[in-house]
């Protein structure tokens, strides 16, 4: 069961609205004194339906989870449409430069401070959740990779793990890795984190970037799945099929 909600970020784009959605496991209407782990993910419109999604096609989120029980609740918020580049923006934790976007205005720690302290909340408290850091995860993809990897660092005393899909490090990997070196981080950090082979001549040294990254995670001593994804491509049709092994690792023996 999907719900959809109006909601909106002051913080971001004053009172213009956008979608909330979370998801709530078959088993709860079982047994609603049961609680659940939280999945929190990015471009929320994309996760679950096909109707909503930017390109049409979703990452089929419901359907997995209706066809494995899985015992979680997700909790997804849309992205800024704005043509001002609204994505990259609330996406990005620096700021950034690019040839095909500008001058980009870094706003992922505002995104990041209104989800833990609003949204996080408010999802506690409507919702049959265990609130605590070992139950509560973050994931994405593009921008949304870069966020959730940015997240479990930077906020690693609210989540335990992240999946981060074909994340956005070109945008300024010296200060990405330097965020990775100096994070304060708890035992039992799990990073996931992917690249698509096709996807990887999109953006020059990527192979590379990726490779540093992973390095240092594991040097933080980090729990971390690290794969390239075969014939990976970057779009919600290849993320899809990356479900179970995301899952699969932010839910080993939890």
């Amino acid at each position: 069961m999907v719900y959809t909600w109006d909601i909106t970020i002051p913080e971001l784009t004053a009172d213009e609205p956008r979608k909330a959605y979370v998801y709530l496991p078959e088993s709860y209407q079982e047994d609603p004194d049961q609680r659940y782990p939280v999945l929190y993910m990015f471009d929320g419109h994309n996760v679950f339906f096909d109707s909503d999604a930017t390109y049409g096609k979703s990452w089929g989120m419901k359907e997995y989870m209706d066809a494995t029980s899985t015992p979680l609740i997700i909790a997804a918020v849309e992205c800024n449409h704005s043509p001002d580049n609204g994505r990259l923006k609330e996406y990005s934790p620096y700021s950034f430069r690019d040839s095909r976007f500008g001058n980009i205005t870094g706003k992922g720690k505002i995104t990041m401070d209104w989800m833990v302290h609003t949204f996080k909340k408010e999802i506690d408290q409507n919702f049959p959740t265990l609130p605590d850091r070992k139950h509560t995860f973050i994931a994405g993809s593009s921008m949304g990779g870069l966020m959730s990897l940015y997240a479990v660092m930077k906020y690693n005393s609210f989540f335990s793990g992240a999946a981060c899909l074909s994340p956005s490090l070109w945008v300024d990997l010296p200060k990405i890795s330097r965020l990775i070196e100096h994070s304060r981080l708890r035992p039992g950090t799990v990073v996931y984190m992917d690249y698509g082979s096709r996807e990887l001549k999109n953006h020059p040294g990527m192979l590379n970037q990726f490779q540093k990254t992973a390095s240092l995670l594991l040097k933080r001593h980090v729990m971390l799945n690290c794969r390239i994804v075969p014939d990976g491509e970057h779009c919600e049709a290849s993320w899809e099929k990356q479900i179970p092994f995301f899952m699969n690792t932010l839910l080993y023996e939890r």
